[in-house]
């Protein structure tokens, strides 16, 4: 459900009073011409909201008159990367598409890459958060960096209020208690309220970046870079697997382990989300953009969203969640239009006003600095989003569609008991490493 938006005027004045006119430099080139048109008609695709993406297009287009040649088509996630590759294959395809974090890798070959010379790596880096790096390849940048969806918890104020707890954990070791307190069963064992939703995969929507946060919580890599460069797995390193990863795959399943004091969850439960908005779930891991839809739900409930719990003995905040980007097909007739374009809408006041109309926070580093506005109707939640995009950690995801399924036979076989833990996660990085394989050598 999109949020109601302030003129883009405002935010205009707001942002770039506040910025100034050296962050956006670096656009200078791609979006010179001034307001007065210049360029072909421009098609968007992508999987946010078309009301609050048609608005602030309309409005941005009042600042500049080349945004009045775009036009924006809404897709269904679950299928847009199907329909995009065969809208390419065909030559149908839009002239820009959003290219999520985790499809980057996958999709390069599709894409145009904006050479170094005309945006370089540590310019990209200066402007965009580190989530958005896996957008960079050795020989240019894949996308322009827009929307940052983090992971937050959502904690029922009723329910931990009853149980006598005041405020939601900071650390993962807090947790275990608090699931023991607030989870509530039948005479029979049953669960009847949980206490949060881990340990399973198919009633948890965000498990796989649930279970990938962990792992980078705790020191372990799912995929990392070697000296040459390419891309390898690493939930196992050296022949063994690595110890962050068997802490994370232990701790995240045994919240649905009957035998475990902690125990909360199973796979009978409904789905989580709707599960918390009913009010049968006191803490819920879910993204930013998930908190209208919670509020659509059950407008009566008393809820909060709060950061996602650390590792208390860890030196740096980690966070996981999804990255967006504006990506141009490689061979895109319409090339130079479509450059303009993705460089306007990857501007500061653009960003900002996008970021507000959708609910979750800015990829650019300078509007992150600036906080969430307060001239706008935003979410309540908005400053917590803002400083949560600042600790997001991506990895480079070879396949999204087959790594949720060695994610999930991660999980099931773990809390089934089928597998150890040790034999689990190096299961998953043979498959991995076997994706990698796939994928950069169809890159090459």
């Amino acid at each position: 459900m999109p949020k109601k938006i302030s003129t883009f005027q405002i935010i205009l004045l707001a942002v770039f009073g506040a910025i100034g006119v050296g962050a956006v430099l670096i656009f200078a080139l791609a979006t010179a011409g001034g307001g007065s048109g210049g360029i072909s008609p421009v098609t968007v695709w992508g999987p946010f909201d078309a009301n609050a993406m048609k608005e602030v297009l309309r409005e941005a287009a009042q600042q500049d008159n080349r945004l009045s040649q775009v036009t924006y088509v809404q897709k269904d996630p679950t299928t847009f990367e199907a329909t995009l590759a065969n809208a390419l294959a065909s030559g149908s395809g839009p002239d820009i598409f959003v290219l999520r974090g985790d499809e980057a890798l996958y999709d390069a070959n599709k894409v145009y890459e904006i050479p170094y010379s005309s945006l370089s790596q540590s310019q990209f880096k200066t402007t965009f958060v580190d989530a958005a790096d896996l957008y960079l390849s050795p020989s240019g940048v894949l996308g322009l960096p827009i929307l940052v969806d983090p992971l937050v918890l959502y904690w029922n104020r009723d329910s931990l209020a009853t149980a006598g707890i005041a405020q939601p954990p900071a650390y993962w070791d807090q947790v275990p208690f608090m699931a023991q307190t607030l989870t509530q069963k039948d005479q029979t064992g049953l669960v009847q309220k949980s206490a949060i939703a881990l340990g399973t995969y198919q009633n948890i929507s965000a498990a796989k970046d649930i279970l990938a946060t962990l792992i980078q919580q705790a020191g372990g890599q799912i995929t990392m870079q070697n000296s040459a460069g390419q891309y390898v797995a690493g939930l196992s390193q050296g022949g063994s697997t690595s110890k962050g990863a068997q802490n994370a795959l232990s701790f995240y399943t045994e919240f649905a382990n009957p035998s475990q004091s902690d125990y909360s969850w199973n796979a009978a439960q409904p789905d989580a989300r709707q599960t918390f908005a009913g009010a049968r779930l006191a803490m819920y891991v879910g993204y930013a953009s998930e908190e209208p839809l919670i509020q659509a739900a059950n407008p009566n409930l008393n809820f909060a969203a709060a950061a996602i719990p650390q590792v208390r003995s860890a030196q740096n905040s980690v966070d996981g969640g999804q990255v967006y980007a504006l990506a141009i097909p490689r061979n895109d007739p319409n090339l130079q239009s479509a450059l303009t374009v993705a460089y306007l809408m990857a501007s500061a006041p653009f960003d900002s006003a996008l970021a507000q109309a959708l609910g979750v926070a800015p990829a650019r580093r300078d509007v992150l600095a600036q906080g969430a506005p307060t001239t706008t109707a935003a979410t309540s939640d908005a400053s917590l989003f803002y400083k949560m995009a600042l600790i997001v950690r991506t990895w480079a995801d070879p396949n999204p569609l087959e790594t949720a399924s060695v994610f999930q036979d991660m999980i099931e076989n773990t809390e089934s008991g089928a597998v150890q833990v040790p034999d689990a996660i190096g299961r998953a990085n043979q498959q991995i490493t076997n994706l990698l394989g796939q994928v950069q050598t169809t890159s090459q």
